[in-house]
């Protein structure tokens, strides 16, 4: 009898824990990650060194100073590096897989409400919504030409329970018009202010009518990537 390992659960793991799976979930992607987390403590490092024994005073406190100052600054600039190459790991692991789109929009937190696949075709082809300070943003994922309907219907249907408030729409893919699947959040992000907080609540109010005639269609659950829930911290919804 064969048995199979449940998928790891970042929220149960210790900090500890979900640094190092990370680390060895990016290190199957990226190879070199090690190596660029060295060169950034070196670097930054041998900055924080010079910075620190710049200052004035010289002796032996001012060499421990200037140690400390450089070790510090060169684990602050192997982290940064470790963040951001882990956050693109992670999006090469999504990228191709049905429902990609709304894993990176679980990296939408406070102020922002993710709906996944609010419509769908029988081919995949999904569309999922945000609710945010922009208003109402629909993003498809899927094949261009099928989406165009399904993305036309669907801001039709919102648009008729909550006609005044702005209705975006957002493609995910390489193409042109579309928006890659790594700047997804911060393009959703960068759409602007138009709904008030009071007025998003309104606005969440009206769409649970719409959302209670359609049928819930839950997306294949494959693991989220360690790495993608844990740059969720960087990534703050605003």
């Amino acid at each position: 009898m064969s048995s199979s390992t449940p998928p790891l659960d970042p929220s149960t793991m210790s900090r500890r824990r979900q640094i190092l799976e990370t680390y060895r979930m990016t290190k199957q992607v990226d190879r070199r990650i090690g190596l660029y987390m060295l060169l950034a403590f070196l670097v930054f490092g041998g900055i924080g060194f010079g910075i620190f024994w710049a200052l004035p005073g010289k002796g032996t406190f001012a060499l421990v100073m200037a140690i400390i100052g450089g070790v510090l600054l060169g684990f602050l600039g192997m982290m940064i590096v470790f963040s951001r190459r882990a956050q693109r790991a992670a999006y090469n692991r999504l990228d191709g897989q049905v429902g990609a789109g709304a894993r990176a929009l679980s990296m939408l937190r406070r102020g922002w409400q993710v709906e996944e696949v609010v419509g769908f075709t029988k081919q995949q082809d999904m569309v999922h919504r945000v609710v945010g300070p922009p208003g109402i943003v629909l993003v498809g994922e899927g094949n261009p030409n099928r989406l165009r309907q399904l993305m036309l219907s669907e801001r039709k249907k919102h648009e008729r329970v909550a006609s005044d408030f702005p209705v975006h729409e957002v493609l995910v893919g390489s193409g042109d018009g579309q928006v890659p699947l790594p700047k997804l959040v911060r393009h959703i992000q960068k759409l602007g202010r138009q709904v008030k907080p009071a007025q998003q609540t309104d606005l969440l109010q009206r769409l649970k009518a719409l959302d209670a005639q359609r049928p819930k269609v839950p997306l294949p659950r494959g693991p989220v990537p360690t790495s993608m829930k844990g740059m969720r911290g960087n990534l703050k919804g605003r």
